[in-house]
């Protein structure tokens, strides 16, 4: 019996949204569960939550009230919601320490070249884990040529992308070309170019999903 082709997953996201990094754990633990029967190769695909937000960016309390609306209260109860599904899947959120919201456009850029270079997953996973357990800026130029670093990136070419506006068309064309197919709102895993599983859905989820699509060919 012949193995079936690799699925292609193309997980739309934020490195500043936390559903983002839930979905993701819960993606990886389907798969890694599906082992021996599914095989699938991950592409990230950026996403802006705040494509307008400043270099020095914004307080995230201050910026839910703003953008949401949501109180104090809706806020810490949301948060307290997504650091014990966090907990779960192995993912530390530390409220305390993510106290800024940035802006990401340079860690997409980033993550594009990290594609071309294989050390995608390995980058994208330290971006979230210095953004919601370690609290860091991943605005900050120092910070993004470290992660890229010890992601296996070669540090004289990620400074290079960093001091310039390489791969700036390629992440914009991409961010529009899932607009247009109607993402706007993350995390969209989309499997085969054709299913769309929406939001940082539990394991179980996945992977029930992922057993239907390779079921049905």
């Amino acid at each position: 019996m012949s193995t079936p082709a690799p699925l292609r997953i193309d997980f739309v996201s934020d490195v500043s949204c936390p559903w983002c990094a839930i979905g993701l754990a819960s993606l990886q633990q389907a798969l890694a569960k599906l082992d021996g029967e599914v095989t699938a190769e991950i592409h990230f695909q950026p996403f802006e939550l705040n494509p307008q937000m400043a270099a020095e960016g914004e307080d995230a309390v201050e910026h839910l009230v703003h953008k949401y609306g949501s109180s104090a209260t809706q806020i810490a109860a949301n948060q307290e919601m997504i650091r014990a599904r966090g907990a779960a899947l192995g993912f530390t959120f530390d409220m305390d320490r993510r106290r800024r919201v940035y802006n990401t456009f340079d860690a997409h850029r980033l993550l594009h070249w990290a594609e071309l270079e294989g050390h995608h997953l390995a980058l994208k996973q330290a971006l979230l884990r210095a953004y919601f357990t370690d609290g860091e800026d991943v605005s900050a130029h120092d910070t993004l040529l470290r992660l890229a670093v010890e992601a296996g990136l070669d540090a004289e070419h990620a400074r290079e992308v960093l001091a310039s506006d390489e791969f700036a068309d390629e992440v914009r064309a991409q961010e529009q070309f899932f607009q247009s197919r109607g993402i706007h709102s993350v995390p969209a895993t989309i499997v085969n170019g054709q299913h769309l599983i929406s939001g940082g859905q539990p394991p179980e989820a996945f992977e029930q999903a992922l057993r239907q699509i390779v079921a049905a060919g």
